[in-house]
C-alpha cells in the first residue's frame, strides 16, 4: 500500500489494488512522504467512499483532533444504536463538529429552536448528542450547551438507514413545534416538558405528518368524530384553529378525521 498524498499526521491517501483509499491511524504519516509504503499495522480505519475528494479536502483543512473526535462519536453512535450510519456521516458530522468547536471557542452560541421537540422525537440520538458534547468537553476543554447535542442528534438521525433528508427532518420538526405553540396560544396553557401527554402529542403529530407524506392518513369512524366534537368541543375547536394556521404557515392540510385524533391529545393536555 503506497502513500499517494499526506493529508495530516494521522491521515493519508493510499493506492491499494489500483484503488484510491483514505487510511486513518495515529501517526500513520509520521516521517513519511509520497510513494512510501504504509505500515498496515498502523491503520485503524480505511475509507473507500464515493465522496473521497470531499473527505480529503476536509481532512486537510481542519485540526486532526476534530476528525478523531468525530470518528469517536460515530463509533459510539453506531454501537449505541446497533446500526451502521450512512458513510456521508464522516463528512457532515466532522464538518459540523469542527465548525461548532471553533464557534464556541469564539464565544458564539447558537440557540436550537427545536431543542424540546428533538429531545422527544429523537431521544436516542439526543442521548448520543449529550455524550458527544461531554466527550468534546473532556478532549478539547470546550463546553457546549444542550442546543449542540440537539444539532448532533439531527445529523445522527438523518444518517441512519431510512433516516430521511436533513432538510425534510428539520421542516417536519419545525411544523410540529409550530403546531404545539399554536395549541398553547389557543388554550392559554403552559405545557410541562416532561408531561407524558405532551410527549404523546409530539409523537402523534410526527406520525401524522409521516403518514401524510408516505402512507396516507388513518381514517376515524364518522360516529367517533361526531362524539369527539360534542364531548370535547373546546379541544376540537382548538384542533381546527391549529389546522388553519398549519395551512397558512406551511401549506399542509389535515383531513377532518385527523383533527379528531389531535383533539383527543389536546383534551389530555387540558385535563392532566
Amino acid at each position: 500500500m503506497k502513500i499517494k498524498k499526506i493529508l495530516n499526521n494521522n491521515a493519508v491517501v493510499v493506492l491499494d489494488d489500483e484503488r484510491e483509499k483514505i487510511a486513518i491511524g495515529a501517526g500513520i504519516a509520521f516521517n513519511k512522504k509520497r510513494n512510501d509504503i504504509i505500515n498496515t499495522d498502523k491503520i485503524e480505519k480505511i475509507f473507500v467512499m464515493r465522496e473521497n475528494d470531499k473527505l480529503q479536502q476536509l481532512l486537510s483543512r481542519i485540526p486532526e483532533e476534530h476528525f478523531t473526535i468525530s470518528e469517536e462519536v460515530i463509533t459510539y453512535a453506531e454501537k449505541h444504536m446497533g446500526t451502521k450510519l450512512n458513510e456521508h456521516i464522516h463528512i457532515v458530522l466532522t464538518d459540523h463538529l469542527s465548525f461548532a468547536i471553533e464557534r464556541v471557542r469564539d464565544g458564539i452560541h447558537l440557540n436550537n429552536k427545536l431543542l424540546h421537540e428533538i429531545k422527544i422525537l429523537y431521544r436516542r440520538e439526543f442521548e448520543i448528542g449529550l455524550w458527544a458534547i461531554q466527550h468534546i468537553k473532556e478532549r478539547c476543554q470546550v463546553e457546549m450547551p444542550e442546543d449542540e447535542a440537539a444539532f448532533i442528534a439531527l445529523h445522527i438521525h438523518t444518517m441512519k438507514p431510512q433516516g430521511g433528508d436533513l432538510h425534510d427532518t428539520v421542516r417536519q420538526t419545525t411544523i410540529i413545534r409550530d403546531m404545539v405553540q399554536s395549541i398553547k396560544k389557543h388554550l392559554t396553557i403552559t405545557i410541562e416538558e416532561d408531561d407524558i401527554s405532551y410527549h404523546r402529542l409530539i409523537t402523534h403529530l410526527r406520525f401524522t405528518l409521516t403518514r401524510m407524506n408516505n402512507y396516507g392518513v388513518h381514517t376515524m369512524d364518522e360516529e367517533m368524530l361526531v362524539m369527539i366534537k360534542k364531548k370535547f368541543p373546546l379541544s376540537y375547536i382548538c384542533a381546527v384553529e391549529v389546522a388553519k394556521e398549519l395551512v397558512a404557515q406551511h401549506e399542509v392540510e389535515l383531513p377532518e378525521q385527523e383533527l379528531g385524533y389531535i383533539a383527543l391529545h389536546i383534551e389530555r393536555l387540558r385535563k392532566p
